[in-house]
């Protein structure tokens, strides 16, 4: 029973650093940006997916909130290394306005398809999971990934939802040219860092997940 606050202290500790450790993924993520038109190209779309995949709800929640203060307070944590509320509130905010509302929902999807045993938890130290048949590990890594991919789309398209409308309204162009601008040069490279966060959080999620749930038991 004494050892229950220091618990807490721990996991709470654990939670701050995950949240530090995405924080400055995502940033730096944003910094690595290719020009090709309005929009940049950058690896947002992976280091979030990952956060979404890889952290328990309220951590991956909290991180994107997180990352979004610092931007609006000025902190270069945007692409091209900006920050300000000015960034937000340009033609490309949307975007960035909308992931805070596609991380939760993500999140959800994740937590509801874990509670269903659509998603597997586990650790690679677990006596169980060292005996489990090749097969049976092949099929719970193929659907783990499938709906971390899922996951993906759904934080992908909310996104670009809320860019669409918002780049529509801020530059005065119809649906057309702002999909031509937001959404088609990007919707294969942004399922390819999909599938790449799907893969890695096959190997980090049970070390994210289960060891913060293990802190909490």
């Amino acid at each position: 029973m004494h050892d229950l606050p220091t618990t807490s202290i721990k996991s709470r500790a654990r939670d701050v650093a995950f949240i530090g450790l995405f924080i400055a993924l995502i940033a730096v993520s944003a910094w690595i940006t290719v020009p090709i038109g309005p929009v940049p190209v950058t690896m947002q779309m992976f280091a979030i997916t990952l956060a979404i995949c890889v952290l328990r709800p309220t951590v991956a929640i909290s991180t994107i909130y997180g990352y979004e203060l610092l931007g609006a307070f000025g902190v270069p944590v945007f692409s091209g290394m900006r920050g300000g509320i000015g960034v937000l509130l340009g033609p490309t905010g949307g975007f960035l306005i909308g992931y805070l509302i596609a991380v939760p929902l993500a999140c959800v999807l994740l937590h509801l398809a874990r509670k269903a045993g659509l998603v597997a938890a586990g650790s690679a130290k677990d006596p169980l999971m060292q005996v489990e048949r090749m097969g049976a590990k092949v099929v719970r890594a193929l659907r783990n990934t499938g709906m971390y991919v899922l996951a993906g789309v759904v934080f992908t398209v909310v996104s670009y939802a809320f860019g669409v409308l918002w780049f529509m309204y801020m530059s005065n162009v119809g649906l057309e040219a702002a999909l031509a601008s937001c959404v088609i040069p990007f919707v294969i490279p942004d399922l390819v860092k999909i599938a790449f966060a799907a893969g890695a959080a096959n190997a980090l999620a049970p070390v994210a997940q289960v060891r913060a749930i293990g802190a909490r038991a």
